[in-house]
């Protein structure tokens, strides 16, 4: 197995490229709903620590007047609209409609003027308006917080730069069921397709803008 130095050096000179924090940037809070927060849950992924970091960083957000938005996941009782997603994944029945794990937690739930994005399917923009919603906010940066990053926050963040959105994952404020997966994601986001940042690095970038 490499060392974190060869990996390192094995991408360097091919995937060592920086994106430039935009001027219009716009916050989505990914899935950060009770399924991964409460103990017992089939979701439950321990990332009490990512969500009071979502929470400091949608509060500068609001603090400095921009647009937050969140993503839920919900289904037909069943699945039908779910999808191979849907078999492949049994615990995702906790998100058919009306189960209370598909709920948000009541210090990180969104603002009556705030959007709410309902997918399906791992991508925040798959099968959404999402992408049109950003196009006609003007927004050419999105961050990104949320669960799970080996999933969701990978999915949006990769779509997020096919559309032409510069993505800015907080690391600090995504989580996974397992520190491996939660790194391995990260590094491969940052080398080929996003910008990963600590918490308080978001914070100061929106304060430049």
């Amino acid at each position: 197995m490499a060392s974190p130095d060869d990996l390192t050096a094995n991408y360097a000179g091919a995937f060592d490229g920086h994106l430039r924090f935009g001027k219009r940037p716009a916050l989505i809070v990914v899935d950060m709903v009770k399924a991964y927060l409460q103990p017992g849950s089939p979701l439950y992924a321990g990332i009490e620590a990512a969500l009071e970091s979502a929470i400091r960083l949608t509060a500068a957000m609001r603090g400095h007047g921009f647009p937050v938005l969140f993503t839920n996941v919900e289904y037909t009782p069943g699945g039908a609209d779910g999808g191979v997603f849907y078999r492949k994944v049994p615990a995702l029945k906790c998100f058919d409609r009306g189960n209370p794990l598909g709920a948000f937690p009541a210090r990180l739930a969104p603002l009556d003027d705030e959007m709410v994005i309902t997918k399906r399917y791992a991508s925040a923009f798959f099968g959404t308006h999402l992408a049109s919603t950003l196009t006609a906010l003007e927004i050419d940066t999105l961050l990104i917080a949320g669960t799970s990053t080996s999933g969701c926050i990978r999915a949006t963040a990769l779509d997020a730069c096919q559309h032409g959105f510069i993505p800015f994952v907080v690391r600090d404020a995504c989580g996974d069921r397992h520190q491996a997966p939660h790194e391995a994601n990260l590094f491969d986001l940052q080398a080929k397709y996003a910008e990963v940042v600590g918490e308080a690095d978001a914070i100061a970038l929106l304060a430049k803008v």
